[in-house]
């Protein structure tokens, strides 16, 4: 490996993305032929990406990054009234309608699942889907998502799940309706994730519009469960919780992970806490994601990967590039994520050049 040549680069693809021309991808492909993934890591607006491994292969879900419209909310939606809901928004807008996911074998070489699920096969979605969550149970592969981004009750809409038996679908929407439709402790019904601990059970971190609740998944994950309390939703909401929560496990304690800052601006970025219950208390820690300003800005709503048998780290985000200011104008991203001796995250570096080539199952 050519460190020196590396560096050049990656000076070269700095200027290159500040004037945000197409020999960038070029600098991004010769990345990837000296073994990293170079950042971003395929091409295309992509944002909120959940990355996960089944079996030998890397897998990522984003959200397909475009414009999208907003109804005419002074309408009562029901079902019923879909088609209504559709019709009142421009049809160039109706871009934000599907997931591509990509798999990899290596971090570095991509391959492209288009339409894993479309939101014609979402009946009571109408004109946006985003956020993708997914888990393996079952046999089966559940693919959680949001829709309709409702501003009240009075709108339909909220999370829904669909079911495939492969990771690159199709997947078809199980329920017919969404699993959470309302707004409960004042979160926004979007942003989900499924945690399964190590005892089995399911659990479902969700909200935006800075709450975040908690929930029990039932053993085939289409329903609720209440806690033993009696209550079904709780809350858990950290200080400067803005949305996109992501849970893992590490040493016996619980880290939450969410996004803070406003999605559209460059302020956007990542905290954490830690707990010894996956139900918190959870106490802010501190920012270990955002932009740096020779990078990338917006750089947030993350989730992480953990090599099996192995301590370590990655930590696959969104960021938009310096040549933007479009706040769809969102590219996926992977870098590494490290600990101190103390389980505290330390600061992630984002980068051009993105993370080395790691082959699974070797």
């Amino acid at each position: 490996m050519n460190d020196k040549r590396t560096h050049v680069l990656v000076a070269s693809a700095l200027c290159l993305y500040l004037t945000g021309t197409a020999l960038a991808q070029r600098i991004n492909t010769e990345l990837k032929r000296q073994g990293f993934s170079g950042n971003p890591v395929f091409e295309g607006w992509y944002a909120d990406p959940e990355g996960i491994i089944f079996d030998d292969e890397y897998w990522i879900y984003p959200t397909y990054s475009d414009d999208y419209g907003t109804p005419d909310r002074s309408l009562e939606f029901t079902p019923r009234q879909r088609a209504v809901q559709k019709n009142t928004i421009n049809p160039q807008y109706l871009k934000q309608t599907l997931f591509n996911a990509f798999s990899s074998k290596d971090l570095v070489t991509w391959t492209k699942h288009s339409h894993v699920l479309d939101i014609k096969n979402v009946k009571w979605a109408s004109y946006s889907i985003w956020a993708p969550a997914i888990i393996r149970a079952n046999d089966k592969y559940y693919l959680f998502f949001g829709a309709n981004d409702i501003q009240s009750d009075r709108e339909y809409g909220g999370i829904g799940v669909a079911v495939a038996s492969h990771p690159a679908g199709p997947f078809i929407d199980a329920l017919g309706k969404p699993l959470i439709s309302k707004f409960h402790n004042g979160a926004q019904p979007i942003d989900q994730f499924v945690f399964r601990d190590d005892d089995g059970q399911f659990y479902m971190y969700y909200g935006g519009w800075r709450h975040c609740n908690i929930v029990k998944l039932s053993p085939d994950l289409l329903s609720l469960r209440p806690f033993p309390d009696g209550e079904t939703f709780k809350e858990i909401t950290p200080e400067h919780y803005v949305e996109g929560p992501f849970v893992f496990k590490r040493s016996g304690k619980y880290y939450l992970m969410w996004s803070e800052g406003g999605w559209g601006g460059p302020d956007y970025s990542v905290a954490y806490a830690i707990a010894d219950s996956p139900l918190g208390p959870f106490s802010r820690i501190g920012k270990i994601l955002k932009q740096d300003p020779t990078v990338a800005t917006g750089a947030g709503h993350h989730s992480v990967i953990k090599i099996p048998e192995a301590d370590d780290w990655y930590i696959v985000y969104h960021r938009r590039p310096l040549h933007t200011k479009n706040g769809n104008h969102r590219e996926t991203c992977i870098d590494r994520m490290y600990f101190n001796e103390d389980g505290t995250i330390r600061p992630v570096k984002i980068t051009f050049t993105g993370v080395k080539k790691r082959p699974l199952g070797r």
